[in-house]
């Protein structure tokens, strides 16, 4: 044997020798074991710990496969108690941040306006400025609010029409389009004013906005926030999408630990660096059409294109449940078909909220999971959701039954979890 060889094999044994044996770690401390949920106050029934199920699962089958499982959250009364847009516009119109129209025209600012509506702003509101008074001028702020708040003018009149009920909600989007001229910071730094205020402000406390009292406070939820963040140590992938605008929505999500990368909200078009009142599109809708934003079906079309990557026509059908979310939480219709698309669990706070209750509680394969909302619940609905007759919908506005993907009525359902 070569010297050098020998030697080496001598000086290596001798090492070995003097090494104390230390015993193999267990196989289990390779891998941390899947969190589970801390808080257990707030969560009916066996919610928790189906939830804790579903991460356990999905969280060993990533550390094998080395893929994220989806998770997708709306926020507004979902994690948060309350609504961050209706916090924004409060916040503009208490501090002159609303731009008045384009040559004082308020058909320009929506086209789902009605004449009606565009009259009664032209008068309430002053022309020309750089931005319209609100603060001071309680007939603007007054005409406004109600156009965004109620769907109708101050006078009772219908402020929007001629939109599809399942692609888009003109007066949500509304709240978008008045904030035309403003670059994205600076309407960044008007959500973390409202954010701030309203995390401030005691449970229960209101604001005058013109001559009206409205909400002025927002809580999170922490039983949420304590998924959300489980979730993402379990190696889930989880998103935001809201109603709201995108902005204000990437303000709120930062606050509990989300990129904004990761949420999604009604996206202006930019021009010079400013936002104009349209929107991009999505699916069969392109940039500046503002025909469909992320509510019902608009947040399928939203989820699939920049979360999933589907683009065109495509974007707005059902994907391959091996690509879908398998966990989505919302409070209301305009979550119904992101949570349907749901593959594990969809997690549904009860807001009496027709077409949603009816396929909770009807619940036909077992995966949706019914909660009371975390703060101030609803009291039990005296009468049933109305599934077979009126609990749904349809594109042109008008109430039809609920039906299950196969065409058959879901009977009306009685409220059980409050």
């Amino acid at each position: 044997m070569n010297h050098r060889l020998r030697t080496s094999a001598a000086v290596a044994a001798l090492a070995l020798a003097a090494t104390p044996l230390v015993p193999a770690a267990p196989a289990q401390a390779k891998h941390r074991p899947c969190p589970t949920l801390t808080v257990s106050t707030g969560w009916y029934g066996d919610n928790k710990a189906r939830l804790d199920r579903l991460i356990a699962d999905h969280c060993a089958d990533a550390r094998r496969k080395g893929e994220k499982p989806l998770a997708v959250f709306d926020w507004d009364n979902t994690v948060i108690k309350n609504d961050v847009g209706d916090a924004t516009l409060y916040w503009l119109l208490r501090n002159d941040r609303v731009r008045p129209p384009r040559n004082d025209d308020w058909s320009t600012t929506s086209r789902h306006l009605t004449p009606a509506a565009a009259t009664a702003l032209r008068a309430a509101c002053p022309a020309g400025g750089r931005t319209l008074p609100t603060a001071t001028d309680t007939r603007c702020a007054d005409e406004i609010r109600s156009v965004y708040t109620d769907g109708a003018t101050t006078g009772g009149a219908t402020a929007f029409a001629g939109f599809d009920h399942r692609r888009t909600e003109p007066q949500y989007a509304w709240l978008a389009q008045l904030l035309r001229g403003w670059t994205t910071r600076e309407v960044e730094s008007f959500a973390a004013a409202a954010r701030a205020e309203n995390l401030a402000a005691p449970q229960g406390a209101t604001q005058r906005v013109g001559t009206a009292r409205v909400t002025g406070w927002i809580r999170h939820y922490d039983q949420q926030r304590d998924l959300i963040h489980t979730l993402r140590r379990a190696g889930f992938d989880v998103w935001i999408v809201s109603a709201s605008p995108e902005p204000v929505v990437d303000v709120w999500a930062r606050g509990i630990g989300i990129d904004p990368a990761h949420a999604i909200g009604i996206r202006n078009t930019t021009e010079r660096g400013r936002l104009t009142s349209h929107f991009k599109g999505c699916g069969t809708v392109r940039d500046g059409g503002d025909t469909m934003i992320t509510y019902i079906d608009g947040k399928r079309c939203w989820i699939n294109q920049e979360i999933l990557g589907v683009r065109g026509p495509a974007a707005e059908r059902v994907q391959p449940a091996s690509r879908r979310q398998v966990l989505a939480a919302g409070d209301s219709d305009t979550d119904v078909s992101f949570l349907r698309d749901a593959t594990g669990l969809r997690l549904v706070l009860n807001r009496n909220k027709e077409e949603l209750m009816c396929r909770a509680y009807e619940n036909g394969d077992g995966r949706w999971l019914v909660n009371p909302l975390f703060i101030e619940p609803k009291a039990r609905k005296t009468t049933p959701y109305p599934c077979a007759t009126t609990g749904y919908t349809a594109d042109d506005g008008t109430a039809r039954p609920v039906r299950r993907a196969d065409g058959s009525v879901i009977p009306d359902q009685e409220d059980r979890v409050y």
